[in-house]
């Protein structure tokens, strides 16, 4: 059986439920990533918090390339994360699901490939379907089976952050075919596509965009909305463990 990593975003910082038989600081050429390793139906389950235990680690400051290159070390061939999303639909609600199946790149700052010097090897990786189709389905059916609703396509736009985004800066997402908003999932899904690594998101509505709603958008609005879809979204995860498990 292929091993399955799981990355919890903003809010999702621990597994619920299944027992860690293990917690371990794994070093690589591009630094350390802090994983646990919990056992689910005789099948090793490897978990990291892409913001640390505490969240104390910024979008812009997580170290994407060692703890892509830990799970690889780690023997994952899957991997399936969480991200907190910004709608940029008023019919997308807060609370509601959407299984990511594109992505626009509006980074700047950050390292997004391994190949980032002279190597022979490099290849310059295919991305027309950044999401897997296999972990897509899988999932899909979990959510069905357990009657989760969950949007299933949605293109994600992701920023740099920290900072939330402009009202101007929503309104030109909007245009762009954007249907969410972030600021991790780049270049995470690239890197693991790099490393040959099935990689898929469910992203959580925590909020609406800039200037779609009244008020401002708030850190404290995230994680409250967040908290109140985690067990839906926990319940999401393990269903579709299962199904990847049990074939």
């Amino acid at each position: 059986m292929a091993k399955i990593g799981i990355i919890g975003g903003s809010g999702f910082y621990k597994l619920e439920g299944l027992p860690v038989i293990q917690e371990e600081a794994v070093t690589n050429e591009y630094g350390t990533a802090r994983i646990s390793i919990a056992e689910y139906k005789g099948e090793e389950i490897v978990f990291m918090a892409r913001h640390g235990a505490s969240h104390s680690i910024p979008p812009h400051l997580v170290n994407y390339r060692a703890n892509l290159k830990a799970m690889k070390d780690l023997g994952v061939d899957y991997i399936m994360t969480t991200a907190a999303v910004g709608s940029l639909h008023m019919l997308l609600a807060p609370g509601e699901f959407v299984l990511l199946s594109q992505f626009i790149d509006f980074t700047r700052q950050r390292v997004g490939t391994f190949f980032n010097e002279v190597d022979p090897n490099f290849k310059h990786v295919d991305v027309t379907e950044p999401f897997s189709g296999f972990l897509r389905e899988k999932i899909l059916t979990a959510a069905k089976e357990r009657d989760i609703h969950i949007h299933p396509y949605g293109t994600y736009v992701c920023l740099e952050g920290p900072r939330f985004e402009t009202a101007a800066e929503i309104s030109m997402m909007r245009l762009l075919g954007g249907d969410v908003v972030g600021m991790t999932v780049v270049p995470e899904v690239v890197l693991a596509r790099e490393l040959d690594i099935d990689y898929a998101t469910v992203a959580v509505v925590t909020n609406y965009g800039a200037g779609m709603a009244p008020g401002k958008v708030s850190h404290e609005e995230v994680y409250e909305v967040f908290g109140q879809a985690k067990v839906r979204l926990q319940k999401l995860i393990m269903a579709a463990l299962d199904v990847i498990v049990d074939g």
